[in-house]
């Protein structure tokens, strides 16, 4: 039976006190807690979800760090609303910083680590990337950084081990290109480098080549291992037991050897002299880093780029996945409506029913992210999710955020959508309205190819900005084919570009602009697009998105005073099309549902 905690003690403080008091045993000033594991990935095991254990932040993002005397968490506008709620009592300060990566960490750090302090933070989770700018920092201001310290190994008694569900094959057809041709791709890479090997440490790039998927992380299809490629072998480090042999056997027809999970750092130690190790510094850890002895060449993962440009079979799969994906949520929607009103149904609810509703459909998986099913207020947090303990029952009237998506063998899917529950005033259908003008001018662009995606991210702003509006997040992340549901390297936002950002023909996007009242509600609707080619002319080739997603958009949200005459066009095709894609799918409650709510937008 767990140990009662005293009235009025917050359950973070005595996880602040265990971690202080390490500190001063390791004669540390501050440890610094980033959201990762030895992959640098977005969602994490639980074994590597320290700062969620030490903070009560639940946020997917954000940066911990905790001194002697004070404790600090860095995030983005997507989960301040959140981080309050979560951190009161806590006693650790929300810092607000404007986006995921902004380094406002770093600059707190600089400016208040005396000469002489020790930043400690655990090398095995920090980016090579990033510990090259933090160190940098924490030299100029006299601070040095230690990097061989896991203290949540002290000071976290019930540490969850370290998954070990099975691994598997994705099989074709959906498996559309060998892991031999793509090893062959990816060794092409490499020889333009010079590099005689390449460590890949990213679990989604690893998944896409060797084409298999696992369940180590919560609604991404991948697991936990280090690929080391050389010219005529690879070696794949990965948990004891979690490939059934056959696997093996046939991992091994392609000249893939399997070996444990904790060998792939001396395996880095033992390269030869000669050796000349591709790395990608944004993708490798520093420890990782640390333990080659080899020459290096840093650039990025070619797998990154590969798994970006989804081929044309991949695409065939991904239309078939939406067209199924549309038909689930005809059958929820129709559902919702009906019942709204007659049953008690809370936000939980929604989740429990869109999950039933696409587990009927041909190749659903699972998940891709957790329901996000947001009424009133509670729509205004991006990242909002309804737990057991705090949620909203739809009553009333209000606006109802539904940000959701599914797995499938041949694509991942990610819809966001509002729906009008009961009656909306004015000011709601304004703003349903300027968000939807964004949605379809981004989704109407043409370009040329090898513009840099953050480019394009103001062409959905700019309806928002003419009326002083903005929202916090980026407009559009990449997404991968029955991989993570975030994918690089293109993002629409108002990164920094780089050159990995091009658009190329066969990359998935989101377009998903946004406008949030703290409080009142919020707004977001999601397309996924495709970039297919556009007529081309004397100044190159162009692209443009062909819209995946199908489902309804419901105009009862909208305006349509102010919406144009080429936008209320834009919304009938798409509508048209959504119709004519699903009607073979549907049948009863949800065919009905799906020709009202794909009438023509007519006045009213």
């Amino acid at each position: 039976m767990p140990t009662a905690q005293p009235t009025g003690v917050h359950p973070v403080s005595e996880r602040l006190e265990r971690a202080r008091a390490a500190l001063d045993r390791h004669g540390v000033f501050a440890l610094l807690v980033p959201s990762s594991d030895p992959h640098l990935s977005e969602y994490l095991p639980e074994h590597w979800q320290g700062r969620e254990w030490l903070s009560g932040f639940t946020g997917s993002m954000g940066t911990l760090v905790v001194t002697r005397d004070c404790a600090a968490l860095f995030a983005d506008s997507r989960y301040w609303v959140q981080a309050e709620a979560e951190l009161s009592g806590s006693g650790i300060e929300l810092v607000k910083i404007a986006s995921g990566t902004s380094p406002g960490h770093v600059d707190w750090l600089a400016a208040n680590a005396a000469q002489g302090a020790v930043v400690a933070v655990d090398g095995d989770v920090l980016g090579l990337a990033a510990a090259k700018h933090l160190e940098s920092a924490l030299t100029r201001a006299g601070a040095t950084l230690r990097t061989d310290l896991d203290l949540f190994n002290e000071v976290w008694p019930e540490r969850p081990t370290l998954p070990t569900k099975p691994i598997f094959e994705h099989l074709p057809p959906h498996a559309a290109e060998p892991r031999a041709t793509k090893l062959a791709r990816v060794r092409a890479a490499m020889a333009e480098r010079g590099a005689s090997h390449h460590f890949v440490s990213t679990v989604d790039d690893i998944a896409w080549i060797f084409n298999l998927r696992g369940s180590d992380v919560a609604y991404n299809p991948v697991f936990l291992a280090h690929a080391l490629i050389e010219a005529d072998k690879v070696t794949l480090f990965v948990g004891a037991g979690k490939i059934p042999a056959a696997l093996v056997e046939a991992l091994a027809r392609d000249r893939v050897a399997v070996a444990p999970y904790g060998e792939a750092r001396s395996a880095l130690g033992a390269l030869p002299a000669n050796a000349l190790l591709l790395i990608d510094p944004r993708r490798v850890t520093l420890g990782l880093r640390q333990a080659a002895t080899a020459r290096t060449v840093e650039a990025i993962n070619p797998s990154t780029l590969f798994k970006s440009r989804k081929s044309d079979a991949q695409a065939a799969h991904i239309r078939e996945a939406m067209a199924e994906d549309g038909a689930a949520m005809a059958e929820f929607y129709a559902w919702f409506e009906a019942a709204l009103g007659k049953e008690r149904i809370t936000e939980l609810d929604v989740h429990t029913h869109i999950t039933a509703a696409r587990a009927r459909r041909r190749g659903y998986v699972g998940p891709s992210f957790a329901t996000i099913a947001g009424f009133r207020g509670n729509g205004a947090m991006p990242h909002y999710r309804a737990t057991e303990a705090s949620h909203a029952v739809i009553e009333g009237d209000g606006l109802l955020l539904i940000d959701s998506g599914g797995q499938y063998a041949g694509g991942t899917t990610d819809i966001t959508r509002v729906w009008p529950i009961g009656r909306l005033n004015d000011e709601v259908k304004r703003d349903c309205t300027w968000v939807l003008k964004g949605t379809i001018n981004l989704s109407r662009a043409r370009f040329p190819r090898g513009t840099l995606s953050p480019m394009l991210d103001a062409l959905a702003r700019a309806p928002l900005w003419a009326q002083g509006l903005d929202y916090g997040h980026g407009t559009g992340h990449g997404v991968g084919y029955f991989l993570n549901v975030h994918e690089g390297p293109q993002s629409i936002s108002k990164a920094v570009p780089d050159a990995h950002m091009a658009m190329e023909p066969g990359m998935v996007t989101s377009v998903e602009p946004g406008l949030y009242r703290p409080g009142k509600w919020g707004v977001r609707i999601e397309n996924l697009v495709l970039n297919v080619p556009a007529p081309a002319s004397e100044f190159g080739e162009f692209l443009e998105f062909e819209t995946l997603t199908l489902c309804p958009i419901d105009t009862r949200c909208l305006e349509r005073a102010l919406l144009s005459e080429d936008e209320v066009g834009w919304l009938d095709r798409y509508h048209a099309t959504v119709r004519e894609r699903l009607l073979p799918r549907v049948t009863g409650a949800a065919r009905d549902w799906l020709l009202l709510r794909t009438e023509p937008f007519e006045p009213r």
